[in-house]
C-alpha cells in the first residue's frame, strides 16, 4: 500500500514537512500502563514495520514512554529511517519509578530531554518536538512561555525543525506562535470529548496540524449507541467509525491511533477508509453535543 493510498492522504506540517495523515502513535508498545518493556518485543518490532510497509510517514513517541522503551524500539526496528518517514516526539514530563508522569518544564530538564531524544531514535536533528504542559485530559493554567522559549532556543541551534503544543489552551498556543512558529497542535480530543472544536477550525485557517490523542477515547474506549447504531448499518468497527469521523472532521486532523499488534494497525488503517454520509456525521456529531 503505498503513502498516497491512506486514508486521508497527506498533510504538510510547517512549510515543508509532509506527513501521511494516517500515522501512527507508538505509546503502547511499551508495557503495561506504558511502563517497562512490552512482553514481546519482536511484536513490538513487526508492528513499526508494517506501519512503514503501509505508507505510514508520521510516527509519534516521547523518550519518556516506558521510559526509553518505545524510542530505543523505534531505533532497533526502522533505523536508518526512510527519507519520506518523520518522527514526533514530545518532552515536558519524566516517568518516576512509581509509574507516574511527574511534569519536567526546567530549562535543563527540557534541553536534557531533547538530547535523549536524539541519543535513542540515533537522529542528528528531531523533525518536530511538542511541548507537553497539561494533564492527561486538559490544558493548567499559566504561561507556557519560558519552556516554549527553550524549545525555540534548541530549533535555533539546528537540533529541532519543527515545534508543537501538547495539552493546551487556544491562548497558550497564541503565546507560543508569538515566540516561534507552531507546527502542530497535540490535545485530548475525540468523538465524545469535543472541547476544541473551535481551535481546530482556527489552527485550519493557518495551516496548523491538529493531533488529537486517545482518538478512541484512551484508557476508556468509546462507547456511545449513536456510534454502535452507524458502526453496525455500515458492517464496520466502532473504531473504524471514530477514525473515520476524525478524518473527515477537518483536512489538518492527523491520526496518531496505537496499537502493539500488526492485525489490529491493519484495521485500523483500513477502517479510517470508510466514508460517513451527511446523516452518519449528523448522528455522530451529536455525541459531543
Amino acid at each position: 500500500m503505498a503513502a498516497t493510498t491512506l486514508p486521508g492522504g497527506t498533510f504538510t506540517m510547517g512549510g515543508d514537512l509532509t506527513v501521511t495523515r494516517m500515522g501512527y502513535g507508538a505509546m503502547q508498545l511499551a508495557g503495561p500502563h506504558v511502563f517497562g518493556p512490552p512482553a514481546d518485543r519482536a511484536a513490538a518490532v513487526a508492528v513499526l514495520r508494517e506501519a512503514v510497509k503501509l505508507g505510514i510517514t508520521h510516527i509519534d513517541t516521547s523518550d519518556y514512554y516506558g521510559p526509553y522503551v518505545t524510542n530505543e524500539i523505534i531505533a532497533e526496528a526502522l533505523y536508518p529511517y526512510p527519507d519520506a518517514l518523520h518522527i514526533v516526539t514530545k518532552v515536558g514530563a519524566l516517568r518516576d519509578a512509581e509509574g507516574g508522569w511527574p511534569p519536567a518544564l526546567a530549562p535543563e530538564q527540557l534541553r536534557q530531554a531533547v538530547r535523549d531524544n536524539l541519543r535513542r531514535l540515533r537522529l542528528d536533528v528531531l523533525d518536530v518536538v511538542n511541548l507537553r504542559v497539561g494533564s492527561f485530559d486538559g490544558p493548567a493554567p499559566g504561561s507556557i512561555a519560558e519552556p516554549f522559549g527553550v524549545l525555540a532556543e534548541l530549533r535555533k541551534d539546528g537540533l529541532i525543525r519543527h515545534l508543537g503544543v501538547s495539552t493546551v489552551s487556544a491562548a497558550q498556543v497564541a503565546e507560543a506562535q508569538a515566540i516561534a512558529p507552531v507546527a502542530c497542535v497535540q490535545n485530548y480530543y475525540n468523538l465524545a470529548h469535543r472541547d476544541d472544536d473551535a481551535l481546530i477550525g482556527s489552527l485550519a485557517a493557518e495551516g496548523i496540524a491538529y493531533v488529537p490523542y486517545f482518538p478512541l477515547g484512551g484508557f476508556s474506549p468509546l462507547q456511545s449507541a449513536e456510534l454502535t447504531s452507524v458502526a453496525s448499518r455500515l458492517g464496520a468497527t466502532p473504531i473504524a467509525v471514530a477514525l473515520a469521523w476524525l478524518l473527515q472532521r477537518s483536512p489538518n486532523v492527523l491520526l496518531i491511533p496505537g496499537t502493539s499488534a500488526v492485525a489490529h494497525l491493519r484495521e485500523n488503517v483500513a477502517g479510517a477508509a470508510l466514508t460517513l454520509a451527511a446523516e452518519d456525521l449528523a448522528m455522530l456529531d451529536a455525541i459531543g453535543s
